[in-house]
């Protein structure tokens, strides 16, 4: 029976915006992270069946299939195809499912599933520009004409009883878990750093803060209501960065003498209100528990994308997970949220940290544009 597994796992540093990969076209970006993914995993590109590529901003610098232009950047022969998929911010976890779904029905051997943002260089909401992007049925049947995700973190704050302050001291521990991570020395096996022009190297994550107190975040202002309690502080950043994932079949993997890190185990994607917008990593997360057989306390580590801080304090209380798994080494509002590869990060992040530390079983999910969400499973082998 053909399986999938991801056999290696690398990203970029996560730049800041206008930070140390905001001169870095984004197709290099991509080309340096399958440069790497190759190097390290020794496997020859042209085995490679094709490369499964997220994006969101599909317009300028990250138009006409960036994904394949990724690859002939990096080098890689022609022979080797690719897509460009949109899944909002999930765009490289979908990346992941459908590379898997390849492998296990057989359409490949080697896959590799990925993604890239230059939020920097292509600003959030470029590809739809001043154009009504959901059309008069969204406006008709919801009574506005565009969800704001801000606002839904708004309404996810209000609804699960959650105060600024609560959501500031989350806030804080991602940074403090992110710091610790970085002292330690956990992020080092993960990231290609990017050598600038200048020979600048940007080896680490850019958006990790050091020393905050919740005195100095209750000194920024609500960014989407007056009297609000989501900001700048309690939100994730503005990124550059890109990431890889190497998979193939157990079956291939003997072949080619690489060793599986991790197997997927189960892949779900699930829809909830697209008004909210940020509540479907729950549902998304119950479907995956009961499709895959395993409890919350039978998963070693979660990473739940902290698009704001409400998203996984709500997922907490409703999965009812131990909060010391969440995120362990800290999440976007620390080390930044690069869109379209952020669900590589994640997954990147995750694979490591399940190897460096035994884990047998860890789970991802994230919110999307348009109240979505895709969950994974991950089995260490």
């Amino acid at each position: 029976m053909r399986d999938a597994v991801i056999v290696e796992a690398v990203r970029t540093p996560i730049g800041r915006r206008n930070g140390g990969l905001s001169g870095v076209h984004p197709v290099e970006l991509s080309a340096h992270v399958l440069r790497a993914l190759a190097e390290r995993s020794g496997v020859d590109p042209v085995a490679v069946d094709d490369v499964i590529w997220g994006c969101v901003g599909q317009v300028g610098e990250q138009a006409l299939n960036i994904g394949r232009n990724g690859v002939l950047s990096a080098g890689w022969p022609e022979s080797v195809p690719s897509t460009t998929v949109d899944r909002q911010c999930g765009s490289s976890q979908q990346a992941v499912h459908f590379a898997a779904a390849g492998l296990i029905s057989g359409q490949y051997d080697v896959v590799v599933a990925g993604g890239v943002e230059s939020m920097s260089r292509v600003p959030m909401g470029a590809s739809a520009g001043d154009a009504d992007a959901m059309g008069p049925g969204f406006l008709e049947r919801y009574g506005i004409a565009q969800a704001h995700q801000g606002v839904g973190a708004e309404t996810i704050a209000e609804r699960w009883g959650l105060t600024r302050t609560q959501l500031d001291e989350f806030s804080l521990a991602s940074h403090a878990k992110a710091a610790a991570a970085v002292d330690a020395g956990r992020f080092e096996g993960q990231i290609a750093p990017v050598t600038l022009p200048d020979g600048t190297v940007v080896a680490a994550d850019e958006g990790v803060r050091r020393g905050g107190t919740l005195e100095t975040l209750a000194g920024l202002k609500p960014a989407f209501k007056p009297d609000g309690v989501i900001h700048a502080g309690n939100s994730s950043q503005i990124s550059d960065g890109s990431s890889a994932l190497l998979m193939t079949t157990s079956e291939k993997a003997r072949e080619l003498g690489l060793k599986p890190i991790v197997r997927v185990h189960t892949a779900v994607v699930a829809g909830d209100d697209p008004v909210v917008m940020l509540t479907a990593p729950i549902p998304a997360t119950v479907k995956a528990l009961k499709r895959s057989g395993l409890t919350p306390d039978q998963i070693g580590a979660y990473e739940v994308n902290e698009a704001f801080a409400p998203v996984p304090m709500a997922w907490l209380k409703e999965i009812g997970a131990d909060e010391r798994r969440l995120n362990p080494n800290g999440g976007a509002i620390a080390l930044g949220h690069p869109l379209g590869g952020s669900g590589g990060r994640l997954m990147t992040t995750l694979v490591h940290h399940m190897r460096d530390n035994g884990v047998r079983y860890g789970l991802q999910t994230m919110c999307e544009g348009g109240g979505m969400a895709n969950a994974t499973v991950l089995e260490l082998l």
